[in-house]
């Protein structure tokens, strides 16, 4: 098998549907590739419309319904379809993570795969996410730090120049560009890679879960790379609690907060954790004070210092 790709569906039965059939045009016609649509336990009719819709579909390397008894969250799904793929005699060249809220451009997997071909020391690559309309959205990263949490919090411009090169979201490149890590709405990943680092932690019910995956494929070699010749319609907040703020702000899930502090305690302990705990709190508490003495708009989530304060190391310590 040459490539797999696996979408995660929970409750968005109509968009995944739309997703398979952008895939369809684009490789519906090659035999070496594979789908999978594992669904979390949605508990609505997604199991029966999206099995409707695979059955008057044509993808001459199979397209798959795996339904999950329970919602164990995006890298469990995921995993649930990578792990058994990865044990066939016949395993994936390849592993496409791809979000049921996109619909892939004209050529985006042929772009993925093409350059992963050229450049074998690449372990993952991601796609370049858009809006319908074409706009970018910044899908490419730098690895999250004291100094970054720090910038994200205090929004302030000068600072932010000051600490552009660690600035987690850098501006979008229009050429292909190596980056620490990519969103996993749109993200290849080379079959080595799982074998040096295995799959992703099921640990993170949602959020960072890339993040981490990505700093495991770097600390074992691997690099990482964004790819903006591959188009990839991104509806952001659509299969997610966490909206895009240009329409409406939604009070962040507490599983956000809690896939975050495991990243940093995992990777970086608990002290350093602790460190970018206070980076943000304090920061972020400067921001708002200013915000209500200048009378800015609030482009924040509800209540989001207390809930970052209630998942914080200092409340529930380096548990993850």
């Amino acid at each position: 098998m040459k490539l797999l790709i696996a979408i995660v569906n929970y409750r968005t039965a109509d968009l995944a549907i739309d997703c398979l059939r952008s895939l369809a045009a684009e490789v519906g016609g090659d035999p070496h590739v594979k789908i999978v649509v594992a669904d979390g336990a949605s508990g609505d009719d997604s199991v029966e419309k999206l099995t409707a819709a695979i059955a008057n579909m044509s993808f001459a390397g199979g397209c798959a319904l795996m339904p999950l008894e329970n919602n164990g969250g995006f890298a469990y799904a995921n995993n649930a379809v990578i792990g058994p793929a990865l044990a066939q005699a016949d395993p994936p060249r390849y592993v496409l993570l791809l979000n049921p809220d996109t619909v892939v451009r004209p050529g985006a997997v042929a772009a993925l795969l093409a350059f992963m071909e050229a450049n074998p020391s690449v372990g993952i690559a991601g796609s370049r996410l858009e809006d319908p309309d074409g706009t970018p959205q910044r899908s490419a990263f730098r690895f999250h730090t004291l100094s970054s949490e720090f910038e994200r919090g205090i929004r302030l411009n000068v600072v932010s120049k000051l600490l552009a090169s660690r600035m987690v979201a850098p501006p979008v490149s229009d050429v292909a560009v190596p980056c620490d890590w990519v969103a996993g709405a749109s993200m290849i990943v080379r079959r080595e890679v799982f074998d040096a680092v295995g799959l992703l932690d099921e640990k993170y019910f949602m959020y960072f879960e890339e993040v981490d995956f990505c700093l495991a494929a770097k600390r074992a070699g691997w690099r990482c790379w964004y790819v903006p010749q591959s188009r990839v319609v991104h509806l952001v907040g659509a299969a997610s609690e966490i909206s895009d703020g240009r329409k409406h702000r939604r009070r962040r899930p507490s599983y956000w907060f809690d896939s975050r502090r495991r990243y940093f305690v995992k990777n970086h302990g608990v002290i350093y954790a602790a460190c970018a705990d206070a980076a943000f709190t304090i920061s972020f508490a400067v921001w708002r004070i200013r915000r209500a003495i200048q009378r800015k708009a609030d482009p924040d989530p509800p209540k989001m210092l207390g809930d970052f304060l209630r998942h914080s190391v200092f409340v529930k310590g380096g548990s993850c």
